[in-house]
């Protein structure tokens, strides 16, 4: 490693001007991720996705990071979490082929179909709420629809009961929070962890139509099942996953369209297809900025760079998916209108491509049009340039919507 690292900003205040100085630099580049810990920034889309589509990168660090295997990841690094799993998001090779056979049973089709009816339901429950809010009230549509869509339907979805439902909740938030010091997101890792485990010894006592109970249903041809550690993390990595990107993709695509009053005119005027708006942006703001890590399992040369066996990769897809080699000189305008906004790498790519993303488009398929069909006033109550960014260089958000649901 040659290059004078960019140290990234673990609190995200410029994820978009970070991701243009990082590929300023080229394909690939050196960057610094909280604790000290140097991996390779790809934000060039060809190469982010060949890499990700082979063998050549793995996301077992037990296997292929030099780091960890030497014992220079410790407890102390507050991304840990991220990386010491045991499921499909570490997995390499036949491993990870073997969880994602059995984990795919419950991310079908026809169960994300049925889940259509219980979002219609919630999206209408949530806008009823908002409806008979005061006429004048500042509403931060972040907190009370952006995050309740999302994490009551992967609530259900997972079948967590009641009773374990805003302790897990609060352990989602803080996964991505990047102002989270290694006590305090071991300590956060230790609670879900715990609060996982029960969700699973419930569903063993109480089975029910749910991703947990078919998951601990289900086996391999020879009989085999998820452990029981790959169960659990499996259902952290599915209760993360499944509500953070979508809270996100709803809270900047809210932003995109009220920045951009034109482009929202078009949509609501059905004169574009919400499914372009939502590509757009997820294209525009990928929900997860960087998804740590994948590790080279050999020697890579990309362009004047070597990333070496055994070194860290980062997949940049806010970066990657602004690339302008893509997109041209527009790439970092918001446009439903452009004929490359499907080619971005929002939902990841290859054999870890996200499992839930047709549940995500789906609620937000639901979610946006209902939103602005219910309140066609709606508006910002601040200026946009005050909104804050959510705190992670992970996670790709604001902490709050602020807005007026009705026009003057």
């Amino acid at each position: 490693m040659s290059q004078e690292p960019i140290v990234l900003d673990p609190s995200g205040t410029d994820i978009q001007g970070e991701s243009a100085r990082i590929r300023a630099r080229g394909p690939v580049a050196l960057v610094e991720l909280p604790g000290g810990v140097p991996a390779w920034s790809v934000t060039d889309q060809a190469v982010l996705k060949d890499l990700l589509a082979g063998p050549r990168v793995s996301k077992d660090p037990r296997q292929h990071w030099s780091a960890f295997i030497n014992g220079e990841i410790t407890e102390a690094w507050p991304l840990l979490p991220w990386v010491a799993v045991d499921n499909m998001f570490t997995a390499y090779g036949g491993d990870h082929r073997r969880l994602r056979k059995l984990v795919s049973p419950a991310f079908t089709h026809r169960r994300t179909t049925v889940m259509q009816d219980r979002v219609n339901e919630i999206v209408t429950e949530l806008l009823d709420e908002l409806a008979v809010l005061p006429a004048g009230e500042v509403v931060d549509l972040r907190a009370r629809y952006c995050y309740p869509v999302p994490i009551r339907v992967i609530s259900e979805l997972m079948g967590v009961p009641p009773h374990l439902g805003p302790d897990m909740h609060r352990c989602v938030d803080g996964f991505f929070d990047g102002s989270f010091t290694a006590e305090q997101a071991q300590a956060n890792y230790v609670e879900m962890y715990g609060l996982v485990g029960q969700l699973v010894a419930y569903r063993r006592d109480n089975p029910g139509d749910d991703v947990t109970s078919v998951l601990i249903a289900t086996r391999d041809d020879d009989g085999s099942a998820l452990t029981e550690k790959e169960l659990v993390d499996t259902l952290m990595l599915v209760i993360n996953a499944g509500h953070e990107t979508t809270v996100n993709l709803l809270d900047q695509a809210i932003t995109a369209l009220l920045t951009h009053p034109g482009q929202l005119a078009e949509v609501t005027g059905e004169q574009v297809p919400w499914s372009d708006v939502i590509e757009e942006s997820l294209r525009y703001q990928a929900p997860v900025a960087h998804l740590p890590l994948r590790y080279a399992v050999e020697d890579i040369e990309i362009g004047d760079q070597i990333i070496t066996k055994g070194e860290a990769i980062l997949a940049s897809y806010a970066g990657a998916s602004r690339d302008p080699q893509l997109h041209g000189d527009t790439t970092d305008e918001f446009d439903i209108h452009r004929k490359t906004k499907e080619q971005h790498v929002a939902f990841g790519y290859g054999a870890h491509h996200c499992l839930g993303a047709p549940l995500a488009r789906m609620e937000a398929t639901t979610a946006l049009p209902a939103l602005f069909g219910r309140f066609p006033g709606l508006r910002f109550a601040v200026d946009p340039s005050e909104l804050t960014p959510i705190g992670s260089f992970i996670s790709n958000g604001h902490i709050a919507l602020p807005v007026y649901l009705n026009a003057e």
